[in-house]
């Protein structure tokens, strides 16, 4: 009877005697792990990345944007108060404003002026890094966003207590002019990373009073709401929307997350599709390859056949060849799949002007393990039909063979 080991090593022995053959067999079966690994692995990394931002705004929370038609007043902040299962509201306010750094860096910076103290209990990521929040009497103090403060050396240019210049861009007579604007650093943000929407670290966030007495802002950009529980969240949109119609956009990040991950699940079935042709390629050249194989070996098949060979040795002889270069080959495609889907998220997926994610490639067991299956399966199938044709000849026809 063969021994397992027995069996590898007449395996590993075959392919070193046809060495560039067993090379070229193996690169064709990476190519599908390879591909499954860099391009899933990448995809799924930015689908998290995406995901948990979203998430981390809050998956009770909901923002109220009015149209151009309709305005947002004390009575709509009352009566999304007034919907069962809200917990918190507040309206804010936001601009767009250029300041400059110390270091001579001019950059756009977002002001938003809200009740501090929901915006911090509704976005539990949000962290202090120094300071506290200023009472809501202080319109001119402000806690100031991380790339505000820091370049990305981490050289810091602000402390708390210190005073910035802002320009905000104010229309005066048809015309656009800056206003310069001075705040007080009342506190710095912890370094919040990848955003969407609103970049907490390219942000001053300033409290209610402010919107109007400092940024001359005569309209709610907004409203925040926070639902009560994360199950409410999809009846408070439906209320909204059946209350407002048309005359406000309604962004709840819970469903957005949840569409996000519908339309990755569907893009990962089909990047599926695309890797698995990449295996029946292979299944084919595994099967020419060990086609061949068996035609020059016809009369060596012939003499283990004499010597004792059953017809099941010979099968499993000649499929475990075909298995140990699925294995090589599907171990050499996850490794090369792995380092292509770094280089793949080595840069930033750019959402518009402002917003830029990094992402690292999700590369988890089960898609590795998924890729070395599907390469094992290739081996299997494209080795089977060979290997049942080289157990079925028959020992004298074999040794006669020229």
């Amino acid at each position: 009877m063969l021994r397992p080991e027995d069996i590898l090593r007449l395996a590993l022995s075959v392919l070193k005697e046809r060495r560039l053959r067993a090379i070229l067999t193996i690169i064709g079966i990476s190519i599908g792990p390879a591909a499954m690994v860099a391009i899933i692995g990448t995809v799924q990394g930015y689908t998290n990345v995406i995901t948990q931002t979203l998430v981390s705004l809050g998956e009770n929370t909901i923002v109220v944007i009015p149209s151009e038609q309709y305005t947002l007043t004390d009575n709509d902040v009352r009566y999304i108060r007034g919907i069962r299962g809200v917990a918190e509201v507040t309206p804010f306010y936001s601009i767009q404003a250029v300041f400059k750094r110390g270091d001579g860096k001019t950059m756009r910076v977002s002001l938003y002026a809200t009740d501090l103290q929901v915006l911090f209990s509704v976005i539990s990521s949000l962290k202090l890094l120094e300071g506290a929040i200023p009472p809501s009497a202080a319109y001119a103090s402000g806690i100031v966003g991380h790339d505000i403060v820091f370049d990305n050396k981490g050289n810091k240019f602000i402390d708390v207590g210190d005073v910035i210049v802002v320009n905000i861009p104010v229309v005066e007579n048809d015309r656009v002019t800056m206003k310069t604007k001075s705040i007080r650093v009342s506190g710095i943000l912890e370094k919040y990373g990848n955003a969407l929407a609103v970049n907490p670290d390219k942000t001053i966030f300033l409290p209610l009073t402010a919107g109007k007495s400092l940024l001359g802002l005569s309209e709610y950009t907004g409203i925040l709401v926070a639902v009560s529980d994360a199950s409410e969240v999809s009846r408070v949109v439906a209320e909204l929307r059946d209350h407002y119609r048309e005359l406000v956009e309604i962004i709840a990040f819970q469903q957005i997350a949840k569409a996000v991950s519908n339309v990755v699940d569907a893009l990962n079935f089909m990047l599926f599709a695309l890797a698995s042709s990449a295996f029946i390629v292979a299944i084919t050249g595994i099967m020419a390859t060990m086609f061949t194989s068996i035609l020059e070996r016809v009369r060596e098949i012939g003499v283990l056949k004499a010597i004792g060979f059953t017809s099941r040795n010979i099968l499993v002889l000649i499929l475990a060849e075909a298995l140990v270069m699925s294995i090589i080959g599907g171990g050499a495609g996850v490794v090369a799949g792995t380092i292509g889907a770094h280089i793949l998220s080595g840069g930033s997926l750019r959402i518009g002007s402002e917003i830029a994610i990094t992402a690292s490639p999700a590369i988890t067991p089960t898609l590795v393990l998924g890729s070395l299956g599907m390469a094992i399966v290739v081996g299997v199938v494209g080795g089977l039909l060979p290997a049942y044709r080289a157990s079925r000849v028959p020992p004298v026809v074999a040794l006669r063979y020229e």
